[in-house]
């Protein structure tokens, strides 16, 4: 027994005639004949009553056209769930975001449509300072993630630039600064500012504070550090410091914390995205290319 003949059994069941059926089958009628009675022989058991209007089933072919027809559709279903697959339509894919990444646009905007274009794929997302994401890489854990630094430390990690986007100052509310009618400041005058940074040296925007802050003039003096973005924002509130944000931050409101722009060498914050070179998973290359795509598409995002 096998596909081919449960097709040709379920015609005959269908058309209720053997003719019918060979020609739907765009075949001999004899042949089809000859298979019929080849199954019936196998199973020792009468499949059709025959009669000079064509044929029906027995009690025992009606439990074989239920179950083969079962058979076949989920054998329809597998071919169909592999085709899929390797266009990278079913799958999962673990994704990795920096903090403060979901705040730029792109990056929810960016998931939300590969959910609507892939929605066989099951997107795992976990939230990641980049020395945790190097971790989770070099384990396997993580397929694809959006960084903010540009070179992940992963053995075979590639990174690619999506955006750069302007830092901008977040200051307490009774800052001197954020007191005033501009909208602007110069990062040399928050030299003796304390500065809480986001996560730990070799962490994207804590390199990216730093390296402006020389580029500026000056060694910023450090504050209180902080794990994750809301936690550095609740210290600026407190009056415990200031901090480099990327600009698209400013749509985080919280009491007692004012953004101001950077009106010197505007600095600016790195969006990248990073995944594992050689993958051959069709469901990440998918993704990759949908991402890339819309960066593309994007302006650069000022302060």
């Amino acid at each position: 027994m096998d596909l081919r003949r449960l097709r040709y059994f379920i015609a005959v069941a269908q058309e209720g005639h053997i003719t019918r059926a060979a020609e739907r089958l765009d075949m001999q009628q004899p042949p089809l004949s000859r298979q019929i009675s080849l199954i019936e022989r196998e199973l020792n058991v009468q499949l059709f009553r025959r009669s000079s209007r064509g044929v029906e089933l027995t009690a025992a072919g009606h439990v074989l056209f239920r179950e083969a027809t079962a058979v076949l559709n989920d054998f329809e279903r597998a071919i169909e769930a592999t085709r899929r697959a390797a266009r990278g339509e079913l799958g999962s894919l673990c994704v990795g975001i920096a903090p403060t990444a979901p705040f730029n646009p792109l990056v929810p905007d960016a998931i939300r449509t590969f959910r609507e274009q892939f929605p066989g794929v099951s997107l795992v997302l976990h939230e990641g300072l980049s020395n945790e994401i190097v971790a989770q890489f070099n384990d396997n854990q993580m397929d694809v993630a959006f960084v903010r630094a540009p070179q992940v430390h992963a053995d075979g990690v590639d990174v690619t630039l999506l955006q750069r986007e302007a830092l901008v100052a977040a200051l307490p509310s009774h800052h001197p600064l954020a007191r005033t009618r501009s909208k602007t400041v110069s990062l040399k005058s928050l030299a003796n500012d304390q500065f809480i940074m986001i996560g730990p040296a070799g962490t994207g925007l804590h390199d990216e504070t730093m390296a402006a802050c020389r580029a500026a003039g000056f060694i910023p003096r450090l504050g209180q550090p902080a794990p994750r973005i809301t936690s550095t924002l609740g210290l600026v509130a407190a009056g415990l410091g200031i901090a480099l944000v990327p600009s698209t931050m400013q749509s985080v409101r919280m009491k007692g914390v004012v953004y101001r722009a950077l009106g010197d060498a505007s600095p600016k914050a790195f969006l990248g995205l990073a995944w594992r070179r050689g993958d051959p998973s069709p469901v990440l290359k998918n993704f990759v290319s949908l991402v890339r795509t819309m960066a593309k598409r994007r302006p650069q995002v000022s302060g």
